[in-house]
């Protein structure tokens, strides 16, 4: 009766393991076929530093792991006071084009003064810029060489929650390293970035990965791995990428106009949140609110007023307003578009010529013929009163009335409260813009920010 009993639940166990088990995909033949696609690259910029004159404790833990592993990409010893030196760091990319063409992040290449390719046969090759776009993090590199294998490209739409995706890349100099994990989510808006719907995943994603390929269990390439969320620094599980019909739009204009061409409208524009819905009398929380309208820009003069909340913009429906950039941008300057938007409780419709968004050149131009509206980062400031502390909890900040340039890149808003500069808190506004004077060309700056009862860190990288 028990070996009976025991034969049946045996049975049963294995039916079981049979129904529910998953087979796990195997990422062998992907690695195979797809690493000789994926290249090292190495950016050096010369540099003058007094970095090593007091490292930190971590600073030498990495010295000496990069040491013992003989991983370039680490600066030397100690030089001394303000010699000149150069600093380099690694990241990866993929091939798009027999002929050399190579896409990687923006952020890996932009202040760079060399950039060699190291493809996964060992040969180098100093690559050429073609072009960056900051807003997507998209560079395009284009290296001597023929004959060369490219990767294929898959659909970002799609894409699933849940579907397992492989990364490929140099995470601190390691090259060819592979790691797996699935997609956490889709079309996810950062703070700081308005024109990418990042893929985000659970993929292992470390200093050196960036620019690298996101592949599908088809080693079809569906994104750029750009960015991490971590308070270490290093990989803790929020992965973001950029999608590839995103990057080879952008690299397609960069290898025409060495630039990205985007439609504008000169708002700012805010999420509309459940208070806010109730309180302008809508149904739900769906569309774009206006939060601020730039003197003479295309919005202004077809008729865009503070407070109205966009609906949608050449038919296409504005779910969340993160939505509304990636409209606006893919429209081509002075093209005119219906927009429908919700003005005191009514819908209208209006005709708007889109206008064309001003380069940093243009804008960092803009910022000279200003200077004391406007600030080195794009910034136009105002001291808070009494009351306005009452809102950041008594803390003495300086209010946004307006953002330009690097500012907007950035993702500040008018009605941004800034709170600190580099962990210093800020005082006034002469001293806050005699601070960021101070700071060399191409040094990012963090700004503690207060917006909507919370604060969060805005990093802005010195452009002009």
């Amino acid at each position: 009766m028990i070996y009976k009993f025991c034969s049946i639940f045996i049975f049963t166990l294995i039916s079981f393991n049979s129904v529910f088990s998953v087979e796990l995909p195997d990422f062998t033949v992907l690695a195979e076929e797809q690493g000789s696609k994926v290249v090292n690259i190495s950016a050096s910029k010369e540099v003058v530093s007094n970095y090593h004159n007091n490292p930190s404790m971590q600073d030498e833990r990495m010295q000496e792991f990069f040491k013992r592993f003989g991983i370039p990409g680490m600066p030397p010893g100690s030089k001394g006071n303000q010699q000149p030196e150069k600093q380099s760091a690694t990241g990866s990319g993929f091939i798009i084009d027999t002929n050399g063409y190579v896409i990687t992040n923006a952020h890996v290449v932009a202040e760079a003064d060399s950039v060699i390719v190291k493809l996964a046969d060992k040969r180098e090759f100093k690559a050429e810029i073609m072009g960056i776009d900051r807003r997507t993090d998209v560079a395009l590199l284009k290296i001597k060489a023929s004959n060369l294998p490219v990767v294929n490209f898959g659909d970002p739409e799609k894409v699933k929650v849940g579907q397992w995706v492989a990364a490929i890349g140099s995470p601190f100099g390691l090259e060819n390293t592979m790691t797996v994990g699935v997609v956490s989510a889709k079309g996810r808006a950062l703070p700081q970035e308005n024109f990418v719907p990042f893929i985000q995943t659970d993929v292992a994603i470390n200093p050196g990965n960036s620019g690298g390929p996101l592949f599908n269990t088809e080693g079809e390439v569906i994104g750029i791995n750009s960015q991490i969320y971590s308070r270490t620094g290093g990989y803790m599980g929020l992965s973001f990428a950029i999608p590839i019909d995103v990057a080879i739009n952008v690299a397609e204009q960069l290898k025409l106009n060495g630039k990205v061409i985007r439609g504008w409208l000169g708002i700012a524009i805010q999420e509309i949140t459940k208070e806010l819905s109730e309180s302008f009398g809508l149904d739900d929380t769906k569309g774009a609110l206006i939060a601020n309208v730039e003197k003479g820009s295309p919005a202004e003069i077809g008729g865009l007023l503070l407070g109205d909340i966009i609906l949608r913009f050449n038919k296409n429906e504005i779910v969340v307003s993160s939505d509304l950039p990636k409209y606006v941008g893919t429209t081509k300057p002075f093209a005119k578009v219906p927009v429908e938007v919700q003005r005191k409780g009514k819908k209208i419709v209006l005709n708007l010529a889109v206008g064309e968004m001003p380069t940093d050149e243009k804008v960092a131009k803009s910022n000279k013929n200003n200077p004391k509206l406007v600030n080195r980062i794009g910034l136009a400031l105002k001291q808070l009163s009494s009351d306005d502390m009452k809102k950041t909890n008594g803390r003495n900040g300086l209010l946004v009335l307006s953002t330009q340039g690097e500012s907007v890149a950035a993702g500040i808003r008018p009605g941004d409260v800034i709170l600190a500069l580099n962990n210093s808190a800020v005082k006034t506004i002469a001293i806050f813009n005699q601070e960021l004077r101070r700071i060399p060309k191409g040094k990012t700056i963090a700004l503690l920010v207060y917006r909507e009862g919370d604060t969060l860190y805005v990093p802005i990288r010195i452009i002009e």
